[in-house]
């Protein structure tokens, strides 16, 4: 069996602003250099992207992205050097947490299967 975790981070309220939906959008931002095909390819709205990021970089007190207007010719969007770090971090500490995770349900499972 395999455990599956979910890590969210949240600051003064119980709504996470962080997590793997956020950190997804920001991976497909990277990639289209677009929040309007980043959300499409999520199946999320523009709006609803919009929240998530504004809420995201609200929390951080740090910019996560560089916004150029100017539609498809000219405009885009780039995640910052900070975003960049942010995201390779939170990747990071999600790996960890994992690891560890499924090495505690590991030992759960010999426990029961000992009857201990």
């Amino acid at each position: 069996m395999k455990l599956n975790v979910k890590i969210t981070i949240s600051k003064d309220s119980p709504t996470p602003f962080m997590g793997p939906g956020p950190a997804q959008l920001l991976e497909k931002i990277r990639e289209y250099h677009s929040i309007n095909l980043a959300a499409g390819s999520m199946n999320l709205s523009y709006a609803k992207a919009l929240k998530i990021l504004n809420r995201l970089e609200k929390s951080l007190g740090n910019p996560l992205l560089i916004r150029t207007r100017g539609g498809n010719d000219r405009g885009g969007t780039k995640v910052t050097p900070y975003g960049e770090k942010y995201l390779e971090n939170f990747q990071k500490l999600q790996k960890k947490i994992e690891t560890s995770a499924q090495k505690e349900f590991d030992i759960f499972q010999r426990r029961l299967q000992k009857g201990k």
